[in-house]
């Protein structure tokens, strides 16, 4: 059964970091490009940031560039998301989707597995 977890997400204060964790179930992430999405309340669900098995390649949202960073540790089989400066316009569920082509794409219809998400919410 594949499976995605997150992890990581709380209240925090605008200028706060937090750090997000995905960990994929055996195998899950062993060769899948893994992103991170969010969903911010009456709003469709946006690309954050992905990063490729293969080549450890790594892709941004233009609203993310320089604050977030996406990395890997595949002896844990986990992702995680290095949010930096947050700001209250970046709250939202924060969810973990893994694409067993490896692509690293942005759209969310590319990938065929979810997490259930992981709250974050930043206060003024």
């Amino acid at each position: 059964q594949v499976q995605l977890v997150e992890s990581g997400g709380g209240l925090v204060r605008a200028g706060d970091s937090l750090r997000l964790s995905c960990a994929a179930s055996v195998g899950t992430t062993g060769r899948h490009a893994t992103a991170w999405f969010r969903q911010a309340p009456g709003k469709g669900r946006e690309f954050v940031a992905s990063i490729r098995w293969s080549d450890s390649r790594t892709y941004y949202a233009t609203s993310v560039q320089g604050r977030f960073t996406i990395s890997r540790d595949n002896t844990k089989n986990t992702v995680y998301l290095q949010m930096n400066s947050l700001s209250p316009e970046k709250t939202a569920v924060y969810y973990c989707a893994a694409d067993s082509e490896d692509g690293g794409s942005y759209t969310a219809a590319e990938y065929e597995y979810w997490g259930r998400g992981t709250q974050v919410t930043v206060s003024t």
